[in-house]
């Protein structure tokens, strides 16, 4: 019987995590509040984790988007997707096994992503 599921190697998964930690100091850079990332492997096959962080302007909204960009391409790592806009308060940055929400205040607490994941294990980001 063939199996869908393919379990992950220590290997992709430590990938994943020196990913999820590499956008979190890269978001800190430009000032982003509240970074945390959740590990989502248990919950989804969409993903490994999701990293969630929010910006307080539109301008900072942009400058942390771009510096993700930016930082991820300097390991190697273009996003396979972006979707959203600064000016719509919610940018998602697709990267495979990661996944960026990147947020305004106002829009983080509407959607509540946080609360929907919060089954998954948040995994420490250690930023200080």
């Amino acid at each position: 019987m063939p199996t869908l599921l393919k379990k992950k190697s220590t290997e992709q998964q430590d990938t994943s995590l020196a990913h999820v930690l590499r956008v979190a100091e890269l978001a800190a850079e430009k000032k982003a509040e509240d970074i945390k990332a959740y590990d989502v492997r248990e919950l989804t096959l969409v993903a490994d984790a999701f990293v969630m962080c929010s910006t307080s302007s539109e301008p900072q909204h942009k400058a942390v988007m771009n510096c993700i960009k930016e930082g991820m391409k300097k390991v190697g790592l273009a996003p396979l997707q972006i979707e959203g806009a600064q000016q719509d308060g919610w940018l998602v940055i697709d990267y495979g096994a990661v996944i960026v929400h990147i947020f305004r205040k106002d829009a983080r607490l509407f959607y509540d992503l946080d609360g929907m994941w919060a089954d998954g294990k948040e995994i420490n980001l250690d930023l200080d």
